[in-house]
């Protein structure tokens, strides 16, 4: 058929529309959008048939391509994916795995009005902080608390809160950048304080300390190097050092604990992170941590500490603009007590549950899927088990090397490459690892749910391959 008779050919926008099928469809979406599906569609093959590019069509092809971008379109941008990374607390793929819990109270909240800012108890106006304030104490021994947006903005709002206008004192080797080109110098210039730098990027012993307090200063920082480690030549002033000086100078201590525990991970074969606790009893005046990391909570962060630095805090104009919404308030209550049970904390809350979950654990489900994948895999793949890595994550534990097992995928009809992307590219989105030309499924961060479906996606995959 000739460039002509392809262009007379091509139907009208309103003549498509009325097709059974696309009725049907503009039904469950926007007629709009189908509506504008269908130009884009038309206006395609115009556009190939005028380049000589363009084949034969029919509206019954052209018809599934309208569906085909309409569902395209109507595809969330932000959606579930499938973490087998290994990686726990991933901060591309949304950090924490809320808790059940967590779920079902930010969901409670969100589908109708809540008592966010309302006190039943009197009818009067109430405060967004008491949803998490008492709880936070109780796990904490903290005399108040507040929770805002995340733990960037705790640190933003201790340091512009209790510090602006005065000098904060902090060791050169704390002087990190917490993520995002966020650091900790950049943070003092826009909170008005002077940044007094003591010590030396590896050795900042108290007297430093000591010798930098002048009537201008505000504050005694201490940053945990929750995101790295120095190690070798190396000393720093104790929390508990700084509380004395503090106390015999006049001068709060706030420490940022950045990822942040409730409970004890030594137990547990994780050692060398503070508990928020063991610093409130050390005598720091506030702590502050991620509620979304090493918790297992929302996007959060957390202050504590005592309540005349606390109140400082909450008055400060910045709170307003970094308070927490109602769902999230919501998923970090129900999240927070969980923590007051802690073999329960462990059990329920994902990203603990996966953290500490023991590695013949791991491996036996490793096992288990390794079977399932063979059996359906037609072929297209070797599938062994291998012991392996995981990381922690979101800039929390940077020295744990949790022992895992993986199964690994070798393609034999394709690449790693093309494997990863048919993985990452489907219907759910399936993200892996590759290492040296295989395909990694790491078990400590999938769930029984998340393995069935990579099973299935495997499956299709496999079935897909064979047929070219």
């Amino acid at each position: 058929m000739d460039r002509q008779s392809l262009l007379r050919a091509l139907p009208k926008t309103d003549d498509l529309l009325r097709r059974a099928d696309l009725t049907a469809l503009a039904e469950t979406v926007p007629r709009p959008l189908v509506a504008d599906a269908v130009r884009s569609v038309v206006d395609d093959v115009r556009e190939r048939i005028l380049s000589g590019a363009a084949e034969s069509f029919d509206d019954d092809g052209l018809a599934a391509r309208v569906i085909a971008l309409v569902t395209e379109r109507m595809r969330p941008s932000l959606r579930p994916v499938i973490n087998a990374t290994g990686i726990i607390v991933h901060t591309n793929l949304g950090r924490s795995v809320l808790a059940p819990e967590a779920v079902e109270a930010a969901a409670r909240v969100a589908a109708g009005y809540s008592n966010l800012e309302y006190d039943v108890a009197s009818g009067e106006r109430g405060s967004r902080h008491v949803h998490v304030e008492s709880l936070i104490c109780q796990l904490t021994g903290a005399e108040a608390a507040i929770a805002v947006n995340n733990n960037a903005a705790a640190v933003f709002l201790a340091i512009a809160g209790l510090a602006c206008d005065g000098e904060a004192i902090v060791s050169r080797g704390q002087l990190v950048e917490i993520g995002g080109s966020f650091r900790i110098p950049d943070i003092m210039r826009q909170t008005g304080a002077r940044m007094v730098e003591v010590g030396t990027t590896n050795k900042t012993r108290l007297k430093d300390y000591e010798r930098a307090i002048t009537p201008r200063s505000a504050l005694l920082l201490k940053v945990h190097s929750s995101n790295f480690r120095m190690v070798g030549f190396t000393e720093e002033a104790s929390l508990a050092e700084l509380v004395a000086l503090g106390r015999e100078r006049g001068v709060p201590v706030y420490e940022d604990q950045g990822s942040g525990v409730l409970i004890d991970l030594a137990p547990y074969g994780i050692a060398g992170e503070p508990t928020v606790r063991s610093s409130i009893e050390a005598g720091a005046d506030v702590v502050s941590i991620s509620g979304d990391k090493l918790l297992g909570g929302p996007q959060a962060g957390i202050l504590a500490g005592r309540r005349d630095a606390i109140e400082r805090l909450k008055s400060h104009p910045l709170a307003r603009a970094l308070r927490l919404d109602k769902m999230t308030l919501a998923a970090l209550e129900a999240t927070l007590r969980l923590y007051l049970d802690p073999e329960r904390a462990v059990r329920d809350i994902p990203t603990l549950a996966m953290l500490l979950s023991p590695p013949e654990k791991v491996a036996a489900r490793a096992r288990m899927l390794a079977s399932r994948i063979g059996a359906v895999s037609a072929g297209a793949f070797d599938v062994l088990t291998e012991p392996d890595t995981s990381r922690a994550g979101g800039g929390a534990l940077p020295m744990a090397e949790i022992p895992t097992t993986v199964v690994t995928l070798a393609p034999l009809r394709t690449s790693a490459n093309a494997l990863e992307a048919s993985l990452r590219l489907g219907d759910p989105t399936i993200v892996a690892r590759i290492h040296e030309g295989h395909v990694l499924l790491d078990l400590r961060t999938l769930s029984a749910a998340e393995a069935d479906a990579v099973v299935g996606r495997l499956e299709r995959i496999a079935s897909e391959t064979d047929g070219r």
